[in-house]
């Protein structure tokens, strides 16, 4: 795999979802979590994707229940949830696995090309990775960077 453009997802009705699709495009992929302490971030990524879409910016959302079970079990409900707590207009993603045996290859791409400290593990919900328009991994934020903080790195992007 040479970017994440090379990945498929899947959407939360099921369907496999290129992410060739958005070739060209700065991406912030995150993990999410609809009963976090870190979900209010929703209202800050979808302030930086209201922003800057129109410079090619998308957001991808992948829900994880890895983390003290902190989301809900039916998709649909957490769509529902991001929608109408936070405005969530951003793509959301079927919920996934971001660490173990079952975790997303996509996920084990991005943490492969950008380590944490310590670790490459994801260690919490909100992990965010800036993508620039080559579809290479540029940033790793951890849970409790504010997205407002990786604004100045996602200029540099667009």
């Amino acid at each position: 795999m040479a970017s994440v453009y090379d990945f498929e997802v899947t959407m939360p009705n099921g369907e496999r979802k290129a992410l060739k699709e958005y070739e060209g495009k700065p991406l912030i992929i995150v993990n999410t979590a609809s009963k976090c302490g870190f979900t209010p971030q929703f209202k800050g990524l979808q302030e930086l994707y209201d922003k800057y879409q129109d410079n090619g910016l998308v957001v991808l959302g992948f829900p994880s229940a890895q983390f003290g079970n902190q989301e809900f079990e039916n998709v649909d409900e957490t769509t529902s949830f991001c929608e109408i707590n936070y405005g969530v207009k951003f793509p959301m993603f079927a919920k996934i696995d971001v660490n173990g045996e079952n975790a997303d290859p996509l996920f084990e791409y991005l943490k492969e090309q950008q380590k944490g400290v310590l670790s490459k593990a994801i260690k919490w919900n909100f992990t965010k990775f800036l993508v620039d328009r080559d579809g290479q991994v540029v940033g790793r934020y951890a849970p409790q960077t504010e997205p407002e903080k990786i604004e100045e790195d996602l200029k540099k992007i667009l």
